[in-house]
């Protein structure tokens, strides 16, 4: 790393700014705005999430203490809450959006040899939606119910390095199976849901397309058993049956086999009843897939945790939205130094790391190598080990 370069200014190196300025020129973003360009909104909403400011006034007070290196960084503005906040409210979201989208890719290459749960050389998907909690008074466009607010963040999370790839962030009230409406299905790949996706005739899509589901049976479907397969039952298997829909309109919607395993859990001892419309893979990586469909609640519960979504610096939709999009770039950005730098650290310990060395004249290993011991005695929390990657 150059002489006199911050950890700030090291991590941006891992952005390419011509892919931004792509995505900026897309919609226009630095129209009449000669003084604060989009770029510099990004590096103080950046600049929030790693440090976890709480306001904007706060973001202000803290850029201005270190006003003499913000240049460096590539702050050429200077930094005002009033500035700050009319970017946020007025500029495209879909700018950070698709910025986010281009940083995923580059994740996803670097991830893309990391194990999974089962082994499989398929890609494995886990699908959920989270609720963001908003006041109505404040937010009354995103109104969820008669005295509450709300939006839904929908995720298609990659398993292989728990990279984000698609989200849609919706009204709270949207259910959560129509985030299949707009998934576009990747031929091959392994799609892992609950309950709340069943769904046959958007499930019959995954079979159209060549690629296959995992989810959870509700009570009152009914099927015909068409053939039985031996299972091992010391494993916790009961049975793996080839079945078909009992009822004409299931039967429409969905007209082909489908896969029924049926589980105890081990630990629970519950019984669990799985439909997949793969017939390939082992009866037991059903329930061991299913399982790791786990990963995408973590991650909800990690980003909330962990980066500024659930408290926001503006109250408008579009401001709701960069906010997100930007602390999800963060998230992916932070993924990839990791990666890069080969750093034995969790992503929490990155974070945490990063946070308070941020304007520090050291190269990020260094600086990870040097304060990282002191955090080995600090538990992760249950929801981190999964990130230790």
């Amino acid at each position: 790393m150059p002489p006199g370069r911050t950890v700030f200014a090291e991590l941006m190196t891992h952005v390419s700014p011509r892919k931004f300025q792509t995505c900026v020129a897309r919609y226009d973003g630095n129209y009449k705005s000669s003084q604060f360009s989009c770029w510099d909104q990004y590096l103080c909403m950046a600049f929030a999430q790693l440090t976890y400011r709480e306001s904007l006034r706060d973001i202000e007070a803290c850029l201005r203490a270190v006003q003499s290196r913000l240049y460096h960084v590539g702050i050429r503005a200077r930094v005002s809450r009033s500035t700050l906040a009319d970017a946020n409210e007025t500029r495209d979201w879909r700018i950070y959006a698709d910025f986010a989208h281009g940083l995923i890719r580059t994740a996803r290459d670097l991830y893309v040899d990391e194990p999974l749960a089962v082994d499989l050389a398929n890609t494995v998907y886990a699908l959920d939606a989270t609720i963001i909690d908003l006041c109505l008074s404040v937010f009354p466009w995103a109104r969820y119910r008669r005295r509450d607010a709300a939006i839904k963040m929908h995720t298609q999370l990659d398993l292989r390095g728990l990279i984000p790839t698609v989200v849609h962030i919706t009204e709270g009230k949207r259910a959560d199976v129509t985030f299949l409406d707009d998934l576009l299905i990747e031929p091959g790949a392994i799609y892992i849901m609950d309950r709340g996706y069943l769904d046959f005739a958007r499930l019959h899509r995954f079979t159209d397309e060549a690629a296959f589901f995992v989810t959870r049976t509700k009570k009152g479907i009914h099927f015909r058993r068409r053939t039985s397969h031996p299972v091992d039952f010391a494993t916790g298997l009961v049975s793996d049956q080839t079945v078909g829909l009992a009822t004409a309109t299931a039967r429409r919607d969905y007209p082909d086999q489908l896969r029924r395993v049926r589980y105890v859990d081990p630990t629970t001892t519950k019984r669990l009843t799985f439909l997949t419309n793969n017939f390939t893979v082992p009866a037991l990586a059903i329930p061991q897939l299913y399982k790791s469909r786990w990963a995408v609640e973590l991650f909800f519960r990690w980003i909330k945790m962990h980066l500024r979504i659930k408290a926001f610096y503006g109250t408008s939709e579009n401001a709701v939205k960069t906010q997100i999009w930007i602390a999800l770039s963060i998230y992916v950005l932070v993924a990839i130094v990791k990666k890069r730098l080969a750093l034995d650290v969790s992503l929490y310990k990155l974070l945490q790391i990063l946070s308070i060395t941020l304007f520090e004249k050291t190269p990020i290993s260094i600086a990870v190598s040097d304060i990282g011991s002191q955090f080995d005695g600090i538990d992760d929390g249950n929801q981190l080990p999964l990130f230790d990657l």
